[in-house]
């Protein structure tokens, strides 16, 4: 894809998501515009509504919703799932040595061997850094049925090159993990309070964003300046935020785009597999063909799904 592709699905999809978060705030009674409803959630770090204390209980209190929310899709899995991974999954607080107020949450894989389990760590030094509209959504992409299920399923995989097990792709793996931000949706018991659904919105328009600024800044002559106004627009985000973003994407051009790129390319393949298929799609084989044969790039992705649709239409 060019850059100038990549530019416009960017825009399209900030306009698409814009409207969907239009829809919430309207949900919630808020009578100001969006960028009203981005400074009340952005700025009222003691309202209770928002965010947790900012004290040992509200550090629990995140760790505890997180595990709440990761326990019930544990039960939602096998509805959407043929292969399920071994190891388990656990929520921490980082470690204190390398903990920092407001760093991304991230995901650390267990053994292969599913002896030791996988750990999604939370930053919860500065619980004002941590909005509760988010939580569910990086739990999901996180832990499962994100990068915990995907890289355990990759790391238990047997039959393929050991390579295979351990590899990793950008555009797959984030996409991946954005991806099951939106699947989620389609599970009993998720996003049912709007400021969580608003948090999916947040997550998703971030990731599109990030089309639009990459290619802004290092194909379209954008300034860092124009790149950081252009994230605060469209999102909730802080200018310390913003700014740190920009110069992510400043020094590791094109890392950013794969998140979006490689949902929309996974949500595709499931599209003309259910369109192909119609009686006989099957969303646990669509998902097992996914993740069965580990981290690969879109278009060898794209083989595989294609292959397994031709297996099924042939019996």
């Amino acid at each position: 894809m060019t850059a100038d592709e990549i530019h416009k699905i960017g825009l399209d999809e900030v306009a698409r998501l814009r409207a969907e978060m239009i829809a919430v705030k309207e949900q919630v009674g808020f009578e100001g515009d969006l960028q009203a409803f981005f400074a009340e959630l952005r700025d009222n770090k003691d309202d209770e509504r928002y965010y947790y204390p900012n004290t040992d209980e509200g550090r629990q209190g995140y760790i505890d919703d997180s595990t709440a929310a990761i326990e019930r899709i544990k039960q939602e899995l096998p509805k959407f799932f043929g292969i399920l991974p071994k190891a388990d999954l656990e929520v921490k607080r980082v470690e204190a040595f390398r903990e920092q107020d407001g760093a991304a949450q991230h995901y650390n894989s267990g053994t292969p061997d599913g002896s030791r389990p996988g750990v999604y760590y939370a930053h919860l030094s500065d619980m004002k850094a941590m909005p509760k509209r988010e939580l569910e959504v990086i739990a999901y992409h996180e832990g499962l049925p994100g990068h915990h299920m995907q890289i355990s399923i990759a790391q238990e995989l047997t039959g393929v090159p050991t390579f295979r097990t351990q590899a990793g792709f950008n555009a797959y793996a984030e996409g991946w993990g954005l991806y099951t931000e939106w699947l989620a949706t389609e599970f009993e018991g998720t996003y049912e309070d709007p400021y969580s659904e608003f948090g999916r919105l947040g997550s998703e328009i971030w990731r599109a964003i990030r089309l639009v600024v990459d290619t802004g800044l290092h194909s379209k002559g954008w300034t860092e300046d124009q790149a950081v106004a252009y994230f605060q627009e469209n999102s909730a985000i802080t200018t310390a935020q913003a700014r740190s973003e920009v110069r992510r994407y400043m020094t590791w051009p094109g890392q950013a785009t794969g998140y979006k790129i490689g949902m929309l390319k996974i949500q595709e393949l499931r599209r003309n597999a259910e369109a192909e298929l119609g009686d006989k799609f099957d969303i646990k084989g669509f998902h097992d063909t996914v993740l069965g044969g580990g981290s690969m790039p879109l278009s060898v992705l794209e083989r595989r799904v294609k292959q397994w649709v031709s297996d099924v239409k042939a019996g």
